[in-house]
């Protein structure tokens, strides 16, 4: 008798929460794409699945999300809009208030009962309970599966990933084992990779010298201990990184914080910390996070950057610049949500109606013209949104020392934390739900191919996705609180803007120069707290390199006439993600998803009701996944069912 041929199979490498979400999507489209017929997936990851590295639940206790309880979804809902079914679960703090204690236990240690069911929506849980959360949903995603479907998780690395003779894919892992599968996809996340030439001088300087460097990685898993108490430690990078880096070299070393009468706090020190000295090309912190409500309905979005607008965009003959095509009408949307806000919940600091100047807003473009009718019609300054101010708030401001400019840079974060407390200033959290409205649209127009190659490097990837995190990624208003009060302890310095840290020879220490003052300010230790850049060709994990040498995957190097950028990502073409090759060709039976990728979603999980970006790439990867095995094993009844958007 012949050998029945075996169940087809699907390879997922990378069971983080990228490699879990693109898991719930392939179940939730089986039945409608692909059927009845027998089905494997095999998940590989060495950390525990639906958590993968990054989530993992040692992490320091410290640690905080940067999301409201009630911001953070796992889950599909009836804003997103793709082709598969819907299926609604809990948000967060849904979760929270629902899961059983029993339950609890076996997901985190004793203490994260008290915790889960202590949060509210505005709480800013710490990442333990965001673990928690992601492996529930990773189980719940597992007993889901079609009868059909079976689901098996390799605790393991990838090695090497071949083609077979007859076109299904050998996958090796590091134990040895074989799995040969119709279709591989690398949701392999944020890669570590070999020191960049930067580094490489930092770490012989640091070493000829007797110094510390630490360069750029996952801040939760470095090893600080060389960093001594009292030590002047130099520091590049004020977002999340930083963020870490402070809690773990104060709270985590004995120091507490003692809150005052005024809501602020003072810092009771161990003895045990460093003091650091940090800038970066802002010279400012993220904005801390909004931790109010609306106080008027939401803005009826989108409004100037719908479907229309895109489709006008797309059509064009000229290839798109972002800034001068683009920009304009998600300032256009952003101001649109903010004013609305404003004039409808605070119409005593506006003058005349709304309706006039929401009229104004469908006549004109966004430019001087509108710009001179919002200005008559708000008279406060502070009151009126404006991109460039916010993106750059040290810009024109020079201190005679860096003395000086602790003052001023104290008094930024004050005003920041007070402002984004402050429910009288709603209108920014308009603004913050436009921004977060426009990103996913922006998105596809980036993914549209139309935009100029360096205009969607420079401008897109570049400097608009680093001005959305920094305005709507910031940390809780209480980490900004603790800033000040490191501050006024003398254990956090402020370096300013457009920072530059290097080793100087004369003194033997790194020093760093600033354009907010002229002094310079020197240091025994060197921390790079930026988020490390992805790089196929650096990478350390052994099947990116492997594949990327037989030109399997290849690094994004991006030409503009005489302008070129190699962006380090791998490169992905189609709409269903599938790894570009050396030649030009889309490998048919492998995806990528996820931070290395040329193409990321924005964020592995997502805010309820936005239409999730990443909900929607999964969800169309998914059913080309399933439609294009349903086509190798003769099953062209179910492939009709698979348009890629609803």
């Amino acid at each position: 008798m012949t050998a029945a041929p075996p169940p087809a199979s699907i390879v997922l490498i990378g069971a983080g929460p990228t490699g879990s979400s693109l898991l719930e999507r392939l179940f939730a489209n089986v039945s409608d794409v692909w059927g009845d017929r027998p089905l494997q997936v095999h998940l590989v990851d060495p950390h525990r699945a639906g958590l993968g590295r990054v989530w993992r639940p040692d992490l320091h206790p410290l640690l905080w999300m940067n999301s409201l309880a009630e911001d953070v979804t796992m889950f599909t809902d009836e804003s997103v809009r793709c082709s598969g079914p819907i299926r609604p679960g809990p948000s967060l703090i849904e979760w929270a208030r629902t899961i059983s204690d029993d339950e609890l236990r076996t997901l985190g240690p004793a203490h994260l009962v008290d915790e889960v069911h202590g949060l509210d929506g505005a709480s800013f849980p710490t990442r333990l309970v965001q673990s928690a959360y992601l492996e529930w949903f990773h189980r719940r995603t597992v007993a889901s599966a079609p009868e059909n479907v079976t689901v098996t998780w390799h605790p393991t690395s990838a090695v090497d990933l071949v083609d077979l003779a007859d076109g299904r894919q050998r996958v090796t892992l590091a134990t040895g084992e074989v799995l040969d599968t119709d279709t591989v996809v690398l949701a392999l996340g944020h890669l570590d990779a070999e020191a960049e030439p930067d580094s490489v001088v930092h770490t012989d300087f640091a070493a000829r010298h007797g110094l510390t460097w630490i360069g750029p990685g996952h801040t939760g898993e470095l090893d600080l201990s060389a960093l001594r108490a009292g030590e002047d430690v130099l520091v590049l990078g004020f977002g999340q990184a930083f963020t870490d880096l402070v809690v773990l070299l104060t709270e985590g070393r004995g120091g507490r914080f003692v809150p005052r009468a005024d809501g602020w706090l003072d810092y009771e020190p161990s003895g045990d910390e460093p003091v650091l000295h940090v800038g970066s090309r802002r010279g400012v912190p993220y904005r801390s996070k909004l931790d109010y409500r609306l106080q008027a309905p939401l803005a009826p979005l989108p409004r100037f950057l719908d479907a229309s607008a895109i489709e006008r965009l797309v059509s064009r003959v000229e290839p798109l610049d972002f800034r001068a095509d683009i920009l304009p009408l998600i300032e256009k949307e952003v101001a649109w949500a903010y004013y609305h806000e404003l004039f409808h919940a605070h119409p005593e600091r506006t003058t005349g109606s709304w309706d006039v100047v929401a009229a104004r807003f469908d006549q004109l473009d966004w430019g001087d013209k509108l710009q001179r009718t919002i200005a008559a019609a708000v008279p406060d300054p502070a009151d009126r949104f404006d991109i460039t101010a916010l993106d750059r708030p040290l810009a024109g401001h020079h201190s005679d020392s860096v003395g000086a400019f602790q003052a001023h840079l104290r008094d930024h974060i004050v005003a920041d934390v007070a402002r984004r407390t402050d429910p009288a200033y709603s209108a920014d959290l308009g603004a913050f739900m436009g921004l977060l409205l426009s990103f996913g649209t922006v998105a596809q127009i980036g993914a549209s191919g139309r935009l100029t190659p360096r205009s969607r490097v420079e401008d897109l990837s570049g400097w608009w996705f680093s001005f959305f995190m920094y305005f709507a990624s910031g940390p809780p208003p209480a980490r900004l609180r603790q800033f000040a009060a490191l501050a006024d302890a003398g254990l956090l310095r402020f370096l300013g803007a457009d920072v530059t840290i290097s080793g100087d020879a004369d003194s033997g220490r790194f020093v760093a120069t600033s354009s907010s003052h002229p002094d310079r300010v020197s240091g025994t230790a060197f921390v790079d707290a930026r988020i490390a850049g992805p790089s196929v060709s650096r990478s350390r994990d052994l099947l990116v390199r492997r594949l990327a040498e037989r030109g399997e995957l290849v690094e994004e190097t991006v030409t503009d006439g005489e302008w070129s950028a190699n962006t380090g990502k791998a490169v992905m073409t189609g709409a269903d993600m599938r790894l570009a090759r050396r030649d030009g060709s889309a490998h048919p039976r492998r995806h990528g998803l996820g931070a290395f990728t040329n193409r990321p979603a924005a964020g592995a999980f997502a805010r309820p009701r936005t239409n999730a970006p990443s909900f929607r790439q999964n969800d169309l990867v998914a059913r080309s996944i399933l439609a294009s095995l349903a086509v190798a094993v003769g099953r062209d009844d179910v492939v009709s069912n698979t348009s890629p958007v609803r």
